[in-house]
């Protein structure tokens, strides 16, 4: 994927609602601000999960062939494209799930269209 340093980039990320905190701790320390003098932005609302885990896995929550659905907090933040790898790292190190499933989409800074 070619990822430019000086674009913005959007990730969003489901998490368990206990590892919220330790979640954008993580982030934070691994990423400078992507907003000039605002440190530790991001956006949470409750979301449902719903997963199947297939054989082979290793499930955080639920069992081998059945359909799980948990309660999740939606995490969305802002990360320049320099820090977008370690920032990704530092998630897949805390969140619990084996395979957490992670939007990460380029957008533009308001400042940069008006």
């Amino acid at each position: 994927m070619d990822v430019r340093d000086d674009s913005l980039y959007k990730v969003c990320v489901g998490v368990p609602e206990e590892f919220l905190d330790d979640m954008m701790d993580s982030i934070n320390e691994n990423m400078e601000p992507a907003f000039p003098g605002y440190e530790r932005a991001f956006s949470y609302s409750r979301s449902k999960g719903t997963w199947r885990p297939l054989e082979g896995s290793e499930p955080f929550i639920g069992e081998i062939g059945k359909i799980e659905t948990q309660d999740e907090i939606r995490l969305e933040f802002v990360v320049r494209g320099k820090d977008l790898r370690n920032v990704l790292k530092a998630m897949v190190n805390v969140h619990p799930y084996e395979e957490p499933a992670m939007d990460i989409v380029e957008v533009y800074g308001w400042r940069d269209i008006v």
